[in-house]
């Protein structure tokens, strides 16, 4: 894709946490989406400083964020983890650089947007009260993309979720953990849980992150809030549970909606499939649905099947939403996210 933009002058970008997994995916999409870069910066802890990394034709050396300074840096993603960008993300801020942070510590600040670019893009005009926009949990990410056009036909009262999330979504070590656990169990070994609270490899968890005082986790709690305030709705009551499953990319999430308003099935499929950034595949045949494998992983839309009427509720719709957690679900949306600012918001930058 070839992002277009009204400037003259190409724009100097950042990427903070460019050695993690999601900064190393927002690097590569800034090259495959053209991106109008004038210089790009990796940043990481002081842990990586000095290290190389690829970008188009040249290799970037990672700088220590701790004393990278921000001034002339138009646009900065942000991916380091909630403690980092809470101390780092106002100074860049505070430099005239506008932060897209990936992580949960901006989210919820009511004075900070909250923005999936399908979903509520004139929200990113938000930017300016404190220079951060926050990017949402990759869970609620790919849900409210399927919520969105059938959430605008007839509303919706209530949204019952399960996820199957990847190991991925908790990081490097929690992927190296999978195989390392798989390669021992094959080898008659145990599979000892050192990142998990209990074995990954051939198990289902349910908890991700940490558990609240309500019973639920953290997780699932941001799906709730996240949902909330990305749709503008305090009233949308959304119960969730959070699974972590073997599986390394891709979450899997089983909705099921209740409607303001009856809407048929067929209904509900037409409007997805007209929706930006989903497909979607629901044919009532074996493997007539998508998957975190053979779909989401490595591609960028949101995919959508076993789309159905649900037998115990007479506004009640269920479907099968399936998209890759570092694409979508963290990396792609930023960069998403900062084409919209920089085309619709920035036009007068000077750099």
């Amino acid at each position: 894709m070839h992002f277009e933009t009204e400037m003259d002058k190409k724009v100097n970008v950042a990427v903070v946490g460019a050695t993690g997994e999601v900064g190393g995916v927002m690097l590569s999409l800034l090259e495959e989406r053209d991106f109008p870069t004038a210089e790009v910066h990796a940043v990481a802890s002081s842990r990586s400083a000095g290290k190389r990394i690829e970008f188009k034709a040249e290799e970037l050396v990672v700088k220590d964020l701790a004393s990278f300074d921000f001034s002339g840096i138009a646009i900065a993603l942000f991916s380091p983890g909630a403690s980092v960008s809470a101390l780092h993300a106002p100074r860049a801020a505070a430099a005239g650089t506008v932060v897209i942070d990936n992580t949960s510590r901006f989210r919820y600040d009511d004075d900070i947007p909250l923005v999936v670019p399908e979903v509520n893009p004139a929200a990113i005009g938000q930017y300016a009260k404190r220079g951060i926009i926050a990017n949402p949990n990759c869970s609620t990410i790919q849900m409210v993309m399927a919520l969105k056009p059938v959430y605008d036909a007839v509303g919706i009262e209530r949204v019952n979720v399960a996820t199957y999330q990847a190991v991925s979504g908790k990081g490097k070590k929690a992927i190296e953990e999978l195989e390392q656990q798989t390669i021992a169990l094959f080898n008659g070994k145990p599979a000892l849980p050192m990142v998990h609270p209990r074995q990954m490899a051939f198990n289902v968890l349910p908890q991700i992150d940490v558990f609240q005082e309500n019973g639920y986790t953290r997780e699932e709690m941001k799906m709730v809030w996240e949902t909330q305030k990305i749709l503008d709705d305090d009233a949308i009551r959304v119960n969730p549970t959070c699974v972590r499953v073997p599986v390394f990319y891709g979450h899997s999430e089983a909705v099921h909606i209740e409607t303001k308003e009856k809407i048929s099935a067929a209904e509900v499929r037409t409007l997805l499939d007209g929706f930006p950034g989903v497909v979607v595949i629901d044919e009532r045949e074996d493997g007539g649905y998508p998957t975190a494998v053979t779909e989401a992983s490595g591609h960028d839309p949101v995919f959508v099947g076993r789309i159905r009427e649900d037998l115990s509720h007479p506004r009640g719709i269920n479907f099968w939403v399936v998209s890759d957690n570092i694409r979508k679900g963290a990396a792609l949306n930023s960069v998403q996210i900062a084409e919209y600012l920089l085309k619709h918001f920035m036009a007068a930058y000077k750099g």
